[in-house]
């Protein structure tokens, strides 16, 4: 990864945890723990299947540029 990539990545990222904050429940924010939890499950609800379904899709790209050389 490039280092203008990460900082890409950390701009996003940083942009993603604010709207989870924004909608987390406040009073479940009260340890790492809990901040862990509510994050996790808030990444694997909206952030992940778009992340699975692009690569897919890059995957089945790469699969067809492979067979039609």
């Amino acid at each position: 990864m490039t280092e203008e990539e990460n900082q890409l990545l950390i701009q996003h990222a940083r942009a993603i945890a604010k709207i989870f904050y924004k909608n987390a429940p406040l009073d479940e924010l009260t340890s790492l723990g809990k901040i862990e939890e509510v994050i996790r499950s808030q990444m694997q609800e909206h952030v992940m299947p778009t992340v699975g379904v692009f690569l897919s899709k890059m995957s089945q790209e790469k699969t067809q540029d492979t067979n039609d050389s």
